[in-house]
C-alpha cells in the first residue's frame, strides 16, 4: 500500500466575505494548493469535497461538479456531507482512492458560506445535523446541546467556568499571528466570564464564530511524488472514522464521545503511533467542552482530567502539547464544511515551518480531529513529516 503525500495545502482568510461566493471561495483554496503543490491540472484525478449546508445557505446541490470547474479540472468530483466533518470525510476519501491504487492525485478540501445569512437563520440550518425527530423539534439548538453535554461533564468530573475559559484565552492567543484567522484578539479570563450567558453553562466567549472559508489539499501518491521529484516531505500515515448515536437521549454518556475513541484508535493503530508520540494537535472545539471531550476521547487524558489542561498551561503554546496552535474554531474560525480540510493545512504548516506558530511544534507527529454535530461522526487523520 503506497503512502499518501501532501504536496499543496491552503485555505482562504476564514471571516465574511458577503461579496464571494462559494464557488470563489474553493476556486482560491484549490488553485492555491495545486500551485503550491507544482501539479498540472490534468493530473488530478478525483475532487474529494465537503459541504454542509449548501442547498440552504446557498440553494445549490450537486456542488461536487460545480467545484471542479470553479478549480478548472475536469474529472470526477464528489461531494461528502457529515455534517461539520464533512471535510475531514472528504480528505479521508482521498486518502482511500491513492491508497487503493484508483488514483495518483486527489484534490481533497472544502467549502461553507454562512454569513449571508440572519443568524437566526444560520442556526436553524446548522440544527438539521442533530436529530430532527427527537431534538430539533423539541427546540435544540447547538449551543443547548452542547451545554448540555457541559453540564453533564461538570456533573460527574468536575471543572468550574474559569477552566473552560481557560481553553478560549488559550485559542484566542494561538491566533493572534494566524494571518488566516477569523479574530486575532486576544480575550482575558474576565472577558470571558463577563460575557452574555448563550445556553447556560455555556457564554458567549465558548462558542465559534459563524464563518465563510474554505480549504484544500492535494494528496499525491509516494510514487507520483517521486515520479516528479514534488517537495512533499509530509505524509498522512493514519485515517480513521467513528461514528455514535445522533441524539444525545439514545447515549450512554453525555459527557464522552466514543466516536473520536473509535477514530483515533483507527487513526493511530493505522499510523503504528499511540499518544505519546504526537507533538501538537488541532481539535474541534466548536466549544469549549468540546476541546476538552476531544482531548480525552483522543486518548491524551483520561476522562475527568483534561478541563484543567489549558489552565495548567499543558495545551498552550509553551504546554508539554500544544492544542490548536492555529487558534481552532474558536478563533481562527469555522466554515464548517470546510474545517476538517483546514485543520489537514494548518497542521502541514506547523509541521513544514510555514506556521507562525511551528516555533512551539516540537516533534515529527500531529494528529487533526474533526467532528460532526455532537460527535455522532468523527474523523481523526495522523500526518508526519520526514515519514
Amino acid at each position: 500500500m503506497t503512502t499518501v503525500r501532501i504536496a499543496g495545502a491552503t485555505l482562504t482568510h476564514f471571516g465574511s466575505h458577503p461579496d464571494r461566493t462559494g464557488r470563489d471561495l474553493f476556486a482560491e483554496a484549490a488553485l492555491g494548493a495545486r500551485e503550491q503543490a507544482g501539479v498540472p491540472r490534468d493530473d488530478i484525478d478525483e475532487v474529494a469535497y465537503g459541504n454542509f449546508m449548501g442547498e440552504l445557505a446557498e440553494r445549490q446541490g450537486h456542488q461536487g461538479p460545480i467545484m471542479a470547474e470553479a478549480a478548472g479540472l475536469n474529472c470526477p468530483a464528489t461531494r461528502y456531507e457529515d455534517a461539520c466533518a464533512s471535510a475531514g470525510v472528504a480528505v479521508r476519501a482521498g486518502v482511500s482512492a491513492i491508497r487503493s491504487g484508483r488514483a495518483d492525485v486527489v484534490l481533497a478540501g472544502g467549502m461553507e458560506r454562512m454569513t449571508n445569512q440572519e443568524t437566526e437563520n444560520t442556526t436553524e440550518f446548522l440544527a438539521i445535523a442533530a436529530d430532527e425527530l427527537y431534538e430539533v423539534r423539541a427546540g435544540m439548538t447547538f449551543p443547548g446541546a452542547y451545554a448540555l453535554m457541559q453540564r453533564a461533564y461538570m456533573n460527574e468530573f468536575g471543572g468550574e467556568r474559569e477552566d473552560f475559559a481557560h481553553i478560549a484565552v488559550k485559542n484566542h492567543d494561538h491566533a493572534l499571528p494566524n494571518e488566516y484567522a477569523q479574530y486575532r484578539s486576544a480575550i482575558s479570563v474576565e472577558d470571558h466570564l463577563d460575557a452574555p450567558m448563550i445556553s447556560d453553562p455555556v457564554g458567549l466567549y465558548d462558542s465559534c464564530p459563524i464563518t465563510d472559508g474554505a480549504a484544500a489539499v492535494i494528496l499525491v501518491s509516494e510514487e507520483y511524488a517521486a515520479e516528479h521529484a514534488l517537495d512533499a516531505p509530509v505524509a498522512i500515515t493514519g485515517t480513521g472514522q467513528g461514528g455514535d448515536n445522533i441524539a444525545l437521549q439514545d447515549r450512554t454518556h453525555l459527557n464522552r464521545t466514543p466516536a473520536t475513541a473509535r477514530a483515533a484508535d483507527e487513526a493511530f493503530a493505522d499510523a503504528g503511533i499511540t499518544p505519546d508520540d504526537v507533538a501538537a494537535v488541532e481539535v474541534h472545539d466548536c466549544f469549549t467542552v468540546a476541546e476538552v471531550l476531544a482531548l480525552e476521547g483522543l486518548g491524551f487524558y483520561d476522562p475527568g482530567e483534561a478541563v484543567t489542561a489549558a489552565r495548567d498551561g499543558e495545551t498552550t503554546k509553551h504546554g508539554s502539547l500544544p492544542v490548536n496552535l492555529s487558534g481552532g474554531l474558536k478563533a481562527k474560525g469555522h466554515p464548517v464544511g470546510a474545517t476538517g480540510a483546514s485543520q489537514i493545512t494548518e497542521m502541514y504548516r506547523l509541521l513544514t515551518g510555514e506556521h507562525p506558530n511551528s516555533e512551539y511544534v516540537d516533534g515529527r507527529v500531529g494528529v487533526t480531529h474533526n467532528a460532526g454535530g455532537t460527535v455522532a461522526s468523527a474523523v481523526v487523520h495522523v500526518l508526519e513529516v520526514d515519514a
